[in-house]
C-alpha cells in the first residue's frame, strides 16, 4: 500500500492490491433486467431556484408499479453537454436518510455546468429498518432497488444538456453498497464515489441479532450471499472508483473498508478521513467534488 499525503485530506491510500477472490458467483445479468423502454412519466411537483440552480422535485414511475421521488438540481442556464451525476443516501440520521443528503454537492456541481438526480432509496421511508423491511422481502427488494437505479440512470441520461458519456454515481452507506451491485451490472456511469460501504448485506441486515430474525439464518445468509457488494466491484468495468471512510467508523472496521475497496478494478483510492460513520466533514466534501468535477467537466 502506498500512502500519500495532502493538505485537504487527513490521509490517501492508493490501494494497489489484486481484487478479492470469491467463492460465490453473483447473480447473471438478466436478474435485474427491466424495460428500458417504458415510459418514465416523470411528473414535476415543484421547482424553484437556489443560486445559479435550478431546482426540480419529481416522481417517476420505476419498473415495479411504485413511484420514485427524486429532485434534479441542473444549471438554471443551460449550455453546452456537461456531466451528471447519481447520488443515493445513506441510512443514518432522521434529517438526512433521504435526497437531502447530497443537496449541498448538487449544487456545488450545479455551478459548474453539471446536472445531479438525487432519489430517496427505499430506506428513505421513517422506521424503514425496523419496522417495515423483513428478512423474508431483503433479497426481492434489493433486486428492485438496483432496477430502481437503472431506472433513475434513464431519467438522468435524458435531462437537457447531459453528455451520457459523462455520469458519475455517488453513494453513502447502503446506497454505496447498492451502486456497488449497478457497477457490475450497468456500464453507463464512468465513475464511482464509494462512502462508508460495508462488503456484506446480511451483515448489515442482521446487524442487531434481536430486530427481525430470519427464520432460517443459513438459508438467509446463502440467499443474500450472491448480492454482496464485492461481487459486482470485481466485476466492474467502471473506469475509476473514489473510496471515502472514517477512521472513527463504529459500523466498518479498516478491514471491511479495504474489503470492499480492494473488490474494485483499478485504478481506485481509499481516501481516510478523521470523521464518524456519516463522513459529514469539510475535507470530504471538497475531496469529493474535486475529483468529481475533473471528471464531470470537461
Amino acid at each position: 500500500m502506498k500512502l500519500i499525503f495532502s493538505l485537504s485530506l487527513a490521509l490517501i491510500a492508493a490501494v494497489a492490491s489484486p481484487a478479492v477472490a470469491h467463492a460465490v458467483a453473483p447473480l447473471p445479468q438478466s436478474t435485474f433486467a427491466y424495460d428500458s423502454r417504458a415510459p418514465l412519466n416523470m411528473k414535476t411537483v415543484s421547482q424553484h431556484r437556489d443560486g445559479l440552480a435550478l431546482v426540480r422535485e419529481v416522481w417517476f414511475d420505476s419498473a415495479n408499479g411504485r413511484k420514485i421521488h427524486a429532485e434534479i438540481i441542473a444549471p438554471a442556464h443551460t449550455g453546452r453537454p456537461r456531466g451528471a451525476a447519481l447520488f443515493v443516501h445513506w441510512l443514518g440520521d432522521a434529517k438526512t436518510t433521504n435526497l437531502t443528503e447530497f443537496h449541498s454537492d448538487a449544487l456545488t456541481l450545479a455551478q459548474h455546468g453539471c446536472v445531479s438526480l438525487l432519489i430517496d432509496a427505499m430506506w428513505a421511508r421513517p422506521h424503514w429498518y425496523d419496522r417495515i423491511r423483513l428478512p423474508a422481502t431483503d433479497y426481492a427488494r434489493s433486486i428492485e432497488q438496483v432496477i430502481d437505479l437503472r431506472r433513475s440512470l434513464d431519467l438522468l441520461v435524458r435531462q437537457p444538456a447531459v453528455d451520457p458519456r459523462r455520469i458519475a454515481f455517488v453513494g453513502h452507506d447502503f446506497g454505496a453498497m447498492y451502486g456497488a451491485v449497478l457497477s457490475g451490472i450497468d456500464p453507463r456511469p464512468r465513475w464511482y464515489v464509494l462512502m462508508a460501504g460495508n462488503p456484506s448485506f446480511s451483515e448489515w441486515y442482521l446487524l442487531f441479532p434481536k430486530l427481525h430474525p430470519p427464520k432460517n439464518r443459513a438459508a438467509y445468509l446463502a440467499q443474500m450471499a450472491p448480492l454482496d457488494p464485492a461481487l459486482y466491484l470485481s466485476e466492474s468495468h467502471a473506469e475509476e472508483f473514489l473510496f471515502q471512510f472514517s477512521r472513527r467508523d463504529d459500523y466498518i472496521p479498516l478491514s471491511r473498508a479495504l474489503q470492499f475497496t480492494n473488490a474494485a478494478p483499478l485504478p481506485r483510492g481509499l481516501f481516510l478521513y478523521e470523521s464518524d460513520h456519516s463522513l459529514h466533514v469539510p475535507a470530504a466534501f471538497d475531496d469529493r467534488i474535486g475529483w468529481l468535477e475533473k471528471r464531470l467537466v470537461p
